[in-house]
Parts: C-alpha cells; structure tokens; sequence
C-alpha cells in the first residue's frame, strides 16, 4: 500500500548521549531515516540531546532540538509542535522507553498523536519479560526456564529450583545494564539489588544459563502487509555469555549447515510476524552446539547495534527502509538504493566474509576487570570485509588501532601450560591471542573448544594464522609464500619481521611477483545485479586477480581520512567534523573518497562520499587506495589523532596534505620548536621542560616546585597526563607512561589553578574567525573533555578575552594554519596561559558550530581550497556572542567498567555529551544536568567528604544544598568545619572505622549525591577509590570536584521540569551578512 495520507509531520525521537551500550549506531541510524522521510516531503522535527553528531545538524532535520530526553520535555515539544506522528524505533533504548510512558500516561491519545513504526503493544510483547515468553509459548518458540521476579527474595527461590548458573536481566534496559551471571547465593543476591533498581518497572527475569551454546543473530525486516525477508544473519565467535557487542562477530554464519540456518530462519520470520512488528527488528538465539536444540534469548523491536553493523556488512540500507515502512510503504514498493534496480523485498547474499572487533576501554582504565560478561563494557567497533575469515580477522586486528597487528602481538611466552589453560578459562579481550599461543605450544584443538566453546572451525582458523607465521619464520621467502601470506592479510611490516627482510625489499618483491592489493565492490546481490554506490573492500591475488575499483579521470579527487573507531578521548565529534568536510568538497567539484573502518558511522553510509574504501588506516593499506587512485591531496585534520598519524606516511608516498602543513602541526607538538613559537609571538605559557628519564623528571619537578603535571607528548584525549605532587608520584607515572610504549619525550609542566578557556578558530593564511570562547567550569586539571562546558565564557574580563582574541591570532599566523586550532588557555585574573595547541578540529567544534549557527568546518574546508574569510562573507576576529547560553555537560559511562576509577583528572573518562541551552545561565544548567540523567532531588540525603584544602570552600556550598532541604552525612574533619559554620550535619566514620560507616550508608540506598574530592597523589587513593566505586554501582550521583558540586546546587535553587523554554537550533543562523 503507498504512503499514509495523513502524515505530515514526524517527530523523531534520538537516543541522547554516547554510553557504553548506545554508541554511535543508532546516529547512524537516526540520521539516515530523517534523510529518508524527508525525501517523502515529511516535516521532520528531531528532539535528542547529543551535540556531537551529525544527527543533530540543521542540515538533517527541519526543525532540531538539543533539549534532555525526559518525559516532561517531550510532553512540551509536542504540545508547542504538534506533530502528526512520533517515530520511537529509532533512537535505541531511550527513545524507546520515552514513547511507552507517554503512551502509558494516555498522553498521546489525548492530543491525537500516534506512534509510527511499531505499535506500543508489539513493544511490550517483545520487551516486557512476561508477555515476550507468553507470546513466544503461544506460537511455539522454545526459550530458557525463567520467571520475572520483583524482589530478591523471589529470585532466590526460583534459582533453587532450576540450580545455579542463572542469568539475571532487568526490564527495559539497554546493552544489559544491572544484568549478569550469578553462581551463587551471594552473587545472585548482589546483581538482583541492582537490577532491580536500574529497571524502569522494577522487573528483573531470573532464566537457566545456556552459556556455552552458539550465539547467533537475525536481522530481519517486515512492512505492514507481512511481506518479511532476512536482510542477514551473524555468528559471535564468543558462545553465549559474552555480550553481542562485546563479542566478535561473524558475517554471514560460517558453522551453520543449511538445516540450521533454515530452521533459524523459519523462527525469526514466526516471531516478527506474531509481534506484528513493522520495520526493522533483531532476533538473537542460542543454538546448542551438537544438537538442533535452539532457543530464544531475545528480540529487539526497534534498529540496533547489530543493524548497523547488518547494513555495513551488506549495503542494505535498514533504517532508511524502516522510515519508509513506518510511512506505510511495502518493502516491494522501495527501491534498493545501493543497485538502484532491485527492490528492497530482495535478500542481499553475501559473496565475501565480514567480522567485527569490540573496541574494549582497558587503556584507560589500567584498574578495571578485563572479564566480559552479559553486561557491555565496549566505547566502540570496527569491522573489515575480505574473501576469507582469516584475512578479514587480521584486517580487523590492525584496524583497532591498539598497537596490535596481528596474533602475536600480546605476549603470554611467560606462562607456564598450566597457567595458560587457566587464563583461557576467562573470558576477555585477549582471549584470541590466548588461543593462538596454546596452538602454538601444540596443546590440542579439541582441547581447546572444551574449554573455551568457541566452535573448531574458528580455532582452526587461528590455526591456519599461526601455521603461516611458524612457515614466514623458517622456510625460504617464495612467491607462493608470499602470496599467501598476503592473502591471510599479513601486513609487510609482518612479513618483514618474521623473515628477517626489511619492509622495503618485500615490498619490492611483492612488485616483482605482481602480488598487489585489488578492490572488490560491496553489492548485496552477490554481483547478480550491477551496484551503482561504489562501496570497495580488498583483497590479495596474484597478477590476474581483477580490480574493480577505476580511477575517474578529468576530476579534482581529495582523500578524507577518517577516524576509526569510537573511543574514549577520539569520539563521534571527528565523524561529525569527516562527514561535513566531505559535503564541502563535494559542492566545490571535486570527487571525495573516505577510508574509515567504523561500521556505527554516518561517514561510512553508502552515500556520504563518492567512493567509500572500507579498510584500516594504517600507512600500507591507505598507499594501496593511493596507488589506484591517486588524489590530488589528503585531508587530516578533520579525523582526529588517527589521521594526523598518517601525515608523514602520506607524505612519502607523494600525496600533497591539504591545508596546515605537516612541519606546522609537529611545531605544535615539539616542546623547543613550540617555545620558540611562544617567544616570538611573545605569549606566555606554564613553566616546563622535557625530560626522558625518571630521574630527570623528578630533577625537573623540584625546580619547577610541585604540584607538577606529567604527560607524554602527542596524544589525544588526556592519555597518560597525571598531576603529580611528590617525587614518589613522578616515579609512579613515568613507569605507567612507558608501558604505552614511548619513543617519544616526556612533558613536565608547572600546573596552574586557573579558569580553563578553550577556542576553536578558522584561520585562512592571513586572517581569522573565532565563533566563540567556551569555559570550563571545572578549574584547570580536569581534562577538557570531561569539564563542563560554557558559551559564551561567563566570568572573564573584556580585557582577557581581547587577549585571548589576539594570542589565537599571533599563534595561528605563527604556526602557518590553513583551516582548524584548536586552543586551550589558562586565565588567572587578567593573565592568560597558552597550555595546548592542536591544528586540527577537536571535540568541541559541533557543539560550538551548532550553538553560534557558524557553519566552522564547511568554513574551514573552503579555507584549505585557497579561499579567503572575507571573500566568504565573514568578518574576521571574534564572532559577537549569542543571546541564548549553552552548557555542554560530559556524560561517563563508569556504573558499565568494574574497578574503574571515576575520579576526574587530565585524563580522559566520558564517553559522550549532551547539551542544555537557554536564555539563562540558571536553566542552561538545569537542562545539561537532566541531560546527563541527574534527576535530583530524590530522598534528599548527601554525603560531604573533602580533601583539606577544599575545606574552606565547601562552607558556602554545604548551606546552599541544606537550605534545599538537605540532611548532610560527613566524615570527621569535614564535619568539624561544618558544625564550626553552623551547618547541621550528621557524622559518620570513615571505611576503617566500625559500622556505620560512609559504606553502609551508601549501600543503603538512600543517597542522592556525594561530594568527594580526593587528594592527588598516589597512597591517597584507596579510601576514595572504594567510596566512588561503590556509590557508582549503587546509582549515587558522585562529584569529584567542587565546581561541578557548586554548579549542581546552583541549579537545583531555579527550576521547574513542567515549564522549560525549548529552543530549535535549526534558527540559529549566523551566514554570512
């Protein structure tokens, strides 16, 4: 049936800040149905609180609020934009579970507003625990023995009668938030108290664990006719028990026979059918091993993490078709817009193998558990397609950028074989170089598969890799050799290492032999019908291995480096800065090619630049696309620390870098080079100096005078950065810095207490445009990423920001910038400290570009083309500030990593952002905190605990939180100072101290927030260590810094849920006059 006459209006709902468990995926997802219903002539009205995606872009949506996903915002937003219709599937979990209060309130029946997409009553049959099992035993589907429970007591009574292991998972949660396994008494009791709290109803399902079976996964779509069809279906290589998204995963199936592949089929088509669901949907089974056994773990009624990676994996664009079935369309009525001639009712089949790698925090969380469980622990993903397994496995590998390149590269030589057996018992990220070393010592396949579950064929995989290195390593070098190893993807870096050669002279003989790299296209019919979207992957033959990527001759062609996959420090804002780079390049003429390799991207959708490479960013796999197609020039400065890496490989192989040159941009970040930068321009800056060793460093720090801070030089994100305050501290730091593998020097600067300022600047050669100066609110020492955020800053003088107006512009001149700079300033009083520059974007340009309407990277791609600010129609210098302010709050996902340390410092720790903007300073806040989930008050109770020279400063704050009404816990000092003030206050001892103590306070769940500034230094971590962590895992708001405390309280004195002012950013515009 076409369209539905009656929709004209469409509100989409987003999925909010990026968490460990809804990354990226689904901005990917949200970006590309507001593109769909567009292109159907639908007003789009988006609501999501994320300012770093391109999702939230005035180019997306025709209307677009950064507001907090709460139930209140979204009740005002309809009743201001009167939508027809509120499209829910498409912004994961929160959006998900937004839609169901405002359907179970009445509140969209009252003011005539439907849910499109899938029906409110298909979302509870597949997401409440009860009707999803009822419904399944009605039409037959086999799921484990289980039983929702509401309280512990429950629990442990069915676990007794179905015997431990059981898996525990809350009710509406996502990325299995307070789920688990538990086996024992003790275990089950503790993830059940947090379950129980984390979901939305209360609800938790107690079910018999099947770890150790398949895990498999459909990704099917159906439109309103009950037309299905399978779009693909995927294998974890990890059995059940390890979280999809943690997992590696395998597309299409490798180990199932026809029969079971059919019969899994046949299942998820029943199950889609009896939901009655419309649109995209993911089926997840467990499938026994030996037998055809199989049951149902669940089903996901809306796009997924897995649907992004299905869409990446075979260029069947799902939520672009979903959009359209939520508008009433049939699947045979959509044109498939990779080919062009199919119809999306066509099953793509795949012709070449695709898998998946999490990218897993462990770097930096150095203390957190490695394990994983059912409880997600991944920031981010990338995937690689190849002809084999083997090779798309080693492309993956070195796509993750965690100076891995293949399965030799983390080294358990040391364990003895017992050991090694041990290890391979748990699960973690490194459990496939595990493997590879017990293949190595010849310990048996069978073995193996006993202990780990992970199916044969895959380990005889690995095999097959580790054969090929033991034949690198002892036979001569011939040109089958060679050619195989190049077909299993060994990189010559490899090759050379193994055989003792140079990279150079394989290289050469790798041209001698004919032996290159050629490009095969990604198109979903397994090459029945031509593709028209040119998608390509490579692959290794011998000289008549054919090559269907073609150079397009007469065009002007620049490569865009990407980022590759989403970390913490390098997230989704340099996707963002990517995507909009591309679209500039585009409109001035020329062809545009990316490499990326995240498949959760809007960079890597089909139809985002002219030709999109699916590889790894490392030096050889880009000089095999350059060999073919030969740009007229690179762009790195938009794809974060991953494509400034490449800068000099890029150079080498002749391709000209497009805007600051690669000299420029190492000025920046050589300590001496950059000094003598500073004196010309005659800018002042912390004092520092450079040091290699321990001991030079601890020289260094006295004469400079503690507190000191501690880096390594080039990184992104704050990795390694510590504030040191006594020699024992230097030492400590440095050993951690030199396990990450350090050629290069060591930074020890005198650390300042000032306000942090930071300026995002486009520069054209001569002149410059700042849109804005955002502040910290946090002092300076927390890195930047993790403070909030203020535009325009709010407590400098005129005189400071003229200053800083006038250093960004010497600096900028000085360095040479074509494009971005991004740089952060100290101001203490009236004197203004250059801490850091970066040539290149950062992470705060989408936000800063979003809440000035100045459109900075398109600005700064015609910029690097050689046009000038002024001939685009701006004024050069600083921007006049907006009348509305905006405040970007960090959001962490700590509650997700076990024995991670929450306490913030120079290091990076969020994961995402969100955005509260309003005309007051007082609301902006207000909103950015409900943004990030901060929901207070609650039961009105807060513990105070601060290092002594906060003492002071905690007075003032503690009255404002008790005149809100507040009963206030402390700990002996802190509550002496109080009482002092006349503040009420109610001791309590501290962790050594007998009960009841600040721990059973926390566990008692009674708290809304707690204030704890640790001291800095290392023996002083332990105590606070254990109280952030608990009240982490307890749901406790933590504040580890007094600004951000200070900033909490100011909000809660000025607010009111029911009555926010809301602001669409899509007006913002400040083009040229």
């Amino acid at each position: 049936m076409p369209k539905n006459k009656n929709i004209h209006k469409v509100l989409v709902i987003g999925s909010g800040p990026i968490i460990i468990g809804q990354a990226a995926e689904f901005d990917y997802a949200g970006t590309q149905a507001c593109r769909s219903l567009k292109e159907e002539g639908m007003e789009v009205v988006l609501l999501n609180s994320n300012p770093a995606t391109i999702m939230t872009d005035k180019d997306i949506a025709d209307k677009v609020y950064i507001e907090p996903l709460t139930v209140e915002v979204v009740e005002q937003l309809i009743l201001k934009e009167q939508p027809d219709c509120v499209l829910p599937t498409l912004g994961g979990q929160a959006g998900l579970n937004l839609a169901m209060e405002l359907e179970e309130k009445g509140f969209l029946k009252e003011h005539h507003v439907r849910l499109i997409g899938t029906t409110a009553e298909t979302i509870r049959k597949a997401e409440d625990r009860q009707e999803f099992k009822d419904t399944m035993e009605k039409i037959g589907e086999p799921v484990a023995a289980s039983k929702v429970v509401t309280t512990v007591e429950d629990g442990l009574a069915f676990t007794n009668s179905i015997g431990y292991p059981v898996v525990l998972r809350p009710a509406y949660t996502l990325g299995g938030s307070g789920g688990g396994i538990a086996n024992n008494e003790q275990e089950l009791r503790e993830i059940l108290e947090n379950g129980l709290r984390l979901s939305r109803v209360g609800e938790v399902l107690v079910e018999r664990c099947i770890a150790g079976w398949k895990e498999i996964e459909y990704e099917v779509m159906r439109d309103s006719a009950g037309n299905c069809i399978t779009v693909c279906n995927m294998e974890n290589i990890d059995p059940v028990g390890v979280h999809t998204g943690d997992s590696i995963v395998v597309a299409p199936s490798q180990t199932l026979g026809d029969k079971e592949y059919q019969m899994l089929r046949t299942s998820a088509l029943n199950i889609i059918t009896e939901l009655g669901i419309t649109g995209g949907c993911n089926v997840q089974y467990a499938l026994h091993p030996e037998s055809f056994e199989y049951c149902v773990i669940e089903v996901n009624p809306r796009v997924s993490r897995s649907s992004a990676l299905a869409s990446k994996a075979t260029g069947y664009p799902i939520a672009k078709v979903a959009a359209k079935i939520a508008l009433g369309y049939t699947l045979d009525e959509i044109p498939n817009a990779i080919t062009g001639k199919t119809y999306a009712s066509f099953e793509p089949m795949l012709d070449y193998c695709v898998v998946k790698i999490p990218r897993l925090p462990f770097d930096k969380f150095i203390t957190a558990k490695r394990t994983l469980t059912t409880q997600m622990k991944a920031t981010g993903e990338v995937m690689s397609i190849c002809n084999s397994f083997e090779g798309a496995l080693m492309k993956a590998v070195r796509s993750l950028e965690q100076h891995v390149d293949s399965l030799m590269s983390y080294d358990f030589t040391h364990l003895s074989e017992e050991a090694l057996l041990e290890e391979l018992k748990v699960v973690d990220d490194r459990r496939i170089w595990k493997i590879a070393e017990a293949i190595r010592r010849g310990i048996s396949q069978q073995l193996l598969h006993e202990i780990t579950r992970i199916d044969l064929w895959f380990i005889d995989k690995l095999a097959i890799l580790v054969e090929m290195e033991e034949a690198l390593r002892t036979e001569p070098l011939t040109e089958e050799l060679l050619l195989e190893a190049k077909r299993l993807e060994f990189t010559d870096e490899i090759i050379a290492r193994l055989t003792r050669h140079t990279q150079e002279e394989i290289k050469e003989l790798r041209k001698a032999y004919g032996i290159t790299a050629a490009y095969k296209m990604v198109d979903t019919c397994a090459a029945e019908f031509a593709a028209a979207t040119p998608y390509y992957y490579s692959v290794y033959g011998g000289p008549d291995m054919e090559n269907e990527a073609r150079a397009t001759k007469d065009k002007k062609k620049v490569l865009v480096l990407g980022s590759g996959p989403i970390r913490i420090g390098q997230g989704i804002e340099f996707d963002f800065c990517s995507v909009h780079c591309t679209w500039a390049f585009a409109k001035e003429g020329y062809e545009t090619i990316i490499i990326n390799n995240n498949p959760e991207t809007v960079s890597t959708d089909f139809d985002i630049a002219d030709k999109l490479y699916f590889e790894p960013l490392t030096p050889e796999d880009v000089e095999n696309i350059v060999n073919i197609e030969k740009p007229d020039g690179a762009v790195v400065q938009f794809g974060g620390q991953t494509a400034i890496k490449l800068t000099e490989a890029l150079m080498k192989m002749g391709v000209k870098i497009l805007g600051t040159s690669a000299e420029d941009v190492d000025a920046a970040e050589d300590r001496e080079l950059f000094d003598e930068i500073l004196e010309q321009c005659q800018i002042p800056r912390p004092k520092g100096q450079t040091v290699f060793t321990a001991e030079e460093a601890k020289k260094a720090a006295n004469e400079l005078g503690y507190p000191v801070l501690v880096r390594p030089s080039y990184v992104l994100g704050g990795q390694g950065m510590r504030i040191a305050v006594s020699d024992e501290d230097v030492e400590e730091y440095i050993g951690i810095i030199n396990q990450i593998a350090q050629e290069h020097p060591i930074l020890v600067d005198k650390y300042l207490m000032g306000k942090e300022i930071e300026v995002d600047a486009v520069c054209d050669g001569e002149e410059i445009l700042i849109p804005g100066i955002m502040e910290h609110i946090e002092r300076a020492g927390i890195h930047s990423g993790d403070s909030i955020s203020v535009y325009p800053a709010q407590t400098i003088s005129e005189t400071a920001k003229e200053t800083i107006a006038e250093y960004t512009r010497r600096l900028a001149k000085a360095l040479h910038v074509i494009g971005m700079i991004n740089i952060q300033f100290i101001v203490c009083g009236e004197d203004v400290y250059v801490i850091e520059v970066n040539p290149r974007s950062s992470r705060t340009v989408p936000y800063i570009s979003k809440v000035t309407g100045i459109p900075i990277v398109p600005l700064a791609t015609r910029v690097i083309l050689g046009h000038k600010l002024r001939e685009l129609g701006y004024q050069p210098g600083l921007q006049p500030e907006a009348k509305h302010i905006a405040i970007k709050m960090p959001v962490f996902s700590f509650e997700k990593i076990r024995g991670a340390d929450i306490s913030l410092g120079p290091e990076m720790k969020s994961t995402g952002e969100c955005l509260g903007i309003a005309e007051t300073f007082n609301e902006a806040l207000y909103k950015a905190f409900l943004g990030a989930g901060i929901r207070l008050p609650k039961y009105k109770n807060m513990i105070i605990t601060v290092k002594d020279e906060d003492k002071e400063d905690i007075v003032p704050i503690a009255r404002r939180f008790e005149a809100q009404g507040y009963r206030i816990f402390a700990t002996r000092g802190t509550a002496r100072v109080l009482k002092e003030n006349g503040i009420k206050v109610i001791r309590t001892n501290k962790l050594e101290q007998p009960a009841p103590n600040l721990m059973d306070l926390i566990l008692g769940h009674k708290l809304d927030v707690v204030i704890d500034t640790p001291p800095q230094g290392v023996e002083h971590q332990k105590d606070g260590f254990l109280i952030r962590r608990n009240a982490i895992e307890t749901g406790v708001h933590v504040l580890t810094s007094l600004d951000t405390a200070e900033a909490l309280v100011t909000s809660l004195e000025n607010t009111d849920l029911h009555h926010l002012s809301l602001i669409d950013i899509a007006e913002i515009d400040r083009l040229p006059s």
